[in-house]
């Protein structure tokens, strides 16, 4: 069974916005069915009077009725009871992702920890085009940032480290993301061609987190799902989600944006895996598949040799032991990749043993496949 038909036979409303209050929601749905939740909840601004330009025309702030909270016990409240329902629907080995601001981050960061969450990493997303500050009486603030955290301490979390390498061009992903704030075209924008809401996110973001934490088939939950760049983006990435909102002008807006989202080519959505993640091959099984021969000689980069052994052992001059012990031994090392280490001949030439894992592998992904 896919993880679809899995998280369909669980009574799970995928690819679905569901009308009202994220707590009671959540609540209603079952227990440990989440791969990943993403929530951007209300930053409780704490806003006084309305903010202008130099020029005296008036910003557009987040001054909306759902960031309003009569104080921060409220706002604790409300945070408390959200991330508690949150957690009860996380996998055991699942994961969130929380943004926000100076304004919030820290009190959710608090309780994240209070619920017995294990926070894996703080991410800054330094924006390239933040708002100024118009006043001039504080530093321009230019980012947000992310806490990533798992259920539990031990979780087997979902990371694909090599996929967000080669994201970053090759070069391990740090935790400070620069990313444009979202703008022209990718902005939506109501019937009076405002924004259709203020804190709108570039699906960039969106791509990042979910390429690196979750896999194809995941079930993505965004309680606070706003004009819908969470589902958006799960679509495009093929998995599933689950929306949650409860102002219809943002219901609407995000679901004739998902109406226009075409799922990438099931080719397309494939990303390098980590080495980690690949089955484990013992070199015994190339030896007793009769790959390899007992008695046939394998030869290092320097020219030394060793031979093949029933067992999938190998024995050198002075070294018997396994293709990675006699490696060492000959090069002097504390350890060695015998797969990448070592060469037989065929036809006169020198061919890597890490072909013939390969094709072990090969074979394993296709039977898993049918």
């Amino acid at each position: 069974m896919t993880k679809t038909a899995t998280a369909k036979a669980m009574g799970l409303p995928l690819n679905q916005i569901l009308d009202g209050d994220c707590i009671a929601k959540m609540r209603a749905l079952p227990a440990e069915s989440v791969d990943l939740i993403f929530a951007d909840p209300p930053y409780n601004l704490q806003l006084k009077g309305d903010l202008h330009r130099p020029d005296n025309s008036l910003v557009d702030a987040v001054d909306d009725h759902w960031d309003q909270f009569a104080s921060f016990e409220a706002y604790d409240r409300f945070t408390r009871d959200w991330l508690a329902a949150a957690r009860r629907l996380l996998k055991p080995d699942g994961a969130i992702w929380v943004i926000g601001s100076y304004h919030n981050v820290f009190r959710i960061g608090a309780e994240l920890q209070n619920q017995g969450f294990w926070i894996l990493n703080d991410v800054v997303w330094r924006k390239s085009n933040p708002m100024p500050n118009f006043r001039g009486k504080r530093l321009t603030n230019a980012h947000e940032t992310l806490i990533w955290a798992s259920k539990s301490e031990g979780g087997k979390y979902t990371f694909n480290y090599e996929a967000l390498k080669a994201l970053n061009d090759g070069v391990q992903m740090r935790s400070d993301w620069v990313i444009p704030l979202c703008t022209g075209h990718e902005r939506l924008k109501d019937g009076d061609g405002l924004k259709a809401h203020p804190t709108q996110k570039p699906e960039a973001l969106l791509h990042r987190v979910l390429v690196g934490t979750t896999r194809p088939g995941d079930v993505v939950l965004d309680p606070f799902f706003g004009t819908g760049t969470t589902g958006a983006v799960a679509k495009m990435l093929g998995r599933d989600f689950i929306g949650i909102e409860r102002e219809p002008a943002y219901r609407e807006a995000a679901a004739r944006r998902l109406d226009k989202v075409r799922r990438f080519d099931r080719d397309a959505l494939e990303t390098t895996a980590s080495k980690r993640a690949e089955p484990r091959v013992p070199f015994g099984q190339v030896v007793e598949r009769g790959m390899l021969r007992p008695g046939e000689a394998l030869y290092s980069p320097r020219g030394g040799t060793a031979k093949v052994r029933a067992d999938g052992t190998l024995i050198g001059s002075d070294i018997k032991g396994s293709i990675h012990q006699v490696g060492a031994h000959l090069e002097g090392a504390p350890s060695c990749n015998g797969w990448t280490y070592w060469h037989f001949k065929r036809d006169g030439k020198l061919v890597s043993i890490d072909i013939l894992r390969q094709q072990i592998r090969a074979e394993m992904e296709g039977d898993r496949a049918h």
